[in-house]
């Protein structure tokens, strides 16, 4: 990738291009659905209009489901959409129109945007800081927080067809005293599969579709900017309006602690940023602020590392053939084999799994596979950057690996293992024992549950 030629490209669009605007949204109700559509102009150039649709439940109950409550919402969802259309050419001033920001809105916007793009910025070469990247102007009128009461014994499970998820689904469903209700935005066959193995229907659940204006891709092929947005902060507030709607006071996500770790070290580009305990502080900060004081939004697994979930999930071998975590194979729902995804799930669930269940669930034995050698490198952090993807961090990879080699001793021989095993600064079963004992003290899971999920990890 040319960073130079990104970056002159990056001022060469924000003049072209002067200013963005979120000019409107609208919603509109009928008996089967919930329709959103936003409006943003780019520079009276070019127009965007992408929109959210919500098949309705009869557990949304009326009683949530007011104009007040959704005026607030969608214009909430806007400024956090708008980031993907922004980003295509970044200009320098962004007006808001569809609503008002008090300064600490404003402050807190410009806060998740520029993080969340961290990434884009770092890979386009685009060279930026947070004063000056984007100037926020809002010109409309202020939206209402909503106080109706919420039901505490209910909670909202976002799935994405991992193995994250997955642990999260299976063990809050033991806890009878509460409703839990899958939740699922462009919902795909893994993440069918998985409320259906864990004996769910989609019926019961919150689903909803997002389309992206296909003006958007057109720009892209173009050579209008693109890379990574804060898809998980989108996620976040689009699970706080259906959790609204369904009266829902928790909203539970699957987000480790590793995912508070920076991609590139010594900075704060973090391909999981939307998915930090950071992130997790401000957004509730902002939830009890603007939109209700009762709602709560938290990781179930912030608690533990990536080690402790793979040791969850062996658990549960109903969804080992279901499962599925890499983006590269998304779209033919299956792994692929080659990217750090991939590689990082395989490594993780070896200490836990034999060889052939994990080339069962793989179609390979990736650690035999020398075409990955730079990847494990990247994984175990031999390389100077991490790989860009939702992966954990070197010391829990050496750790994983290291204790394969022990418990696996034909493995040892292969390259992926003994490029790890050369560099060990510790031994396997030390290091191994420590992250499994772990327990991290940052996050907002309730009591309740927090009881739960420590007496998961004691079986």
């Amino acid at each position: 990738m040319d960073k130079a030629n990104n970056h002159k490209r990056f001022l060469d669009l924000r003049k072209a291009y002067p200013y963005f605007v979120f000019q409107s949204y609208s919603f509109f109700r009928t008996k089967t659905s919930l329709k959103i559509t936003f409006l943003f102009d780019l520079a009276g150039k070019i127009s965007f209009r992408p929109e959210l649709e919500i098949p309705l439940r009869p557990f949304y109950s009326d009683p949530y489901f007011t104009d007040a409550l959704l005026d607030n919402l969608a214009f909430q969802i806007g400024m956090v959409e708008l980031i993907s259309y922004w980003k295509a050419a970044c200009p320098p001033r962004v007006v808001i129109r569809a609503g008002d920001l008090d300064t600490v809105q404003v402050a807190w916007w410009k806060k998740l945007y520029f993080h969340g793009l961290g990434e884009f910025f770092y890979l386009n070469g685009i060279q930026t800081d947070p004063e000056h990247f984007m100037e926020l102007i809002p010109e409309g009128s202020p939206k209402v927080r909503a106080t109706v009461g919420l039901d505490d014994r209910k909670v909202l499970v976002p799935i994405g067809g991992g193995k994250d998820s997955v642990v999260t689904l299976e063990l809050l469903k033991e806890e009878k005293d509460f409703t839990v209700r899958p939740f699922l935005l462009n919902p795909r066959e893994a993440s069918l599969r998985t409320i259906d193995i864990a004996g769910f229907r989609t019926e019961e659940s919150v689903v909803v579709y997002r389309r992206l204006d296909p003006q958007l891709l057109k720009l892209n092929a173009q050579g209008f900017l693109n890379g990574h947005t804060p898809f998980s902060a989108l996620l976040a507030f689009v699970s706080a309006l259906t959790a609204l709607l369904s009266g829902s006071r928790y909203i539970a996500l699957s987000n480790e602690s590793s995912a508070n770790e920076s991609t590139v070290p010594g900075s704060k580009v973090n391909h999981q940023y939307s998915k930090s305990f950071e992130f997790e502080q401000d957004f509730n900060t902002y939830l009890h602020r603007y939109i209700h004081p009762e709602l709560q939004y938290f990781s179930f697994l912030r608690p533990l590392n990536e080690l402790q979930i793979a040791a969850l999930f062996s658990r549960y071998p109903q969804h080992h053939l279901s499962f599925r975590s890499c983006n590269v194979g998304s779209k033919t729902d299956s792994w692929c084999g080659r990217c750090p995804k991939c590689l990082f799930t395989y490594v993780m669930l070896s200490p836990f799994l034999s060889q052939e269940k994990l080339e069962q669930i793989f179609g390979k034995n990736l650690l035999k596979d020398p075409s990955l050698e730079k990847i494990m490198d990247a994984l175990d952090g031999k390389a100077a950057v991490k790989p860009f993807e939702c992966v954990g961090t070197p010391n829990e990879v050496r750790a994983a690996v290291l204790q394969t080699a022990e418990k696996t001793p034909a493995v040892q021989t292969l390259p992926l293992i003994q490029s790890v095993l050369q560099t060990k600064a510790t031994s396997g079963e030390d290091a191994f024992y420590v992250l499994m004992h772990h327990w991290n003290t940052e996050h907002f899971v309730p009591e309740v549950l927090v009881a739960l999920l420590k007496k998961a990890m004691k079986r």
